[in-house]
């Protein structure tokens, strides 16, 4: 089996609804976002994928959630846009993006010490 792993980083700004702390408040990330893709076979050149191919989808993917308030986007009006719900969410729509290829997990970190990892 092989892994193929890309990373990509997004600025944005987001605040915590019903969280009593500082992350209450507006402020903002540069998140890094890291994903691991599966594959038990090689295309004819022998590459799961080409990792340019890959990195320009994920760019794509993740180009609205950038230089935003995440809060104000539709997927996160009534969900908190915690690094956790940003990780669910970076997984159910970029895992489209990868197919025929099986997107193993998307970790999110927040910080260079705090990530999130979210796999089904």
């Amino acid at each position: 089996m092989f892994e193929l792993t890309v990373q990509d980083r997004i600025s944005s700004a987001h605040f915590l609804r019903g969280y009593n702390g500082p992350c209450q408040d507006l402020h903002g990330h540069t998140w890094k976002i890291e994903v691991v893709l599966l594959s038990s076979q090689l295309n004819e050149l022998g590459l799961v994928m080409d990792f340019r191919e890959l990195k320009v989808k994920l760019k794509d993917f993740l180009k609205p959630l950038d230089h935003v308030c995440l809060n104000e986007l539709p997927s996160f009006k009534d969900v908190n846009p915690s690094t956790e719900n940003l990780a669910q969410y970076i997984y159910r729509g970029f895992s489209k993006a990868c197919v025929p290829l099986k997107l193993k997990q998307v970790r999110v970190w927040e910080s260079e010490i705090t990530s999130i990892i979210y796999y089904e």
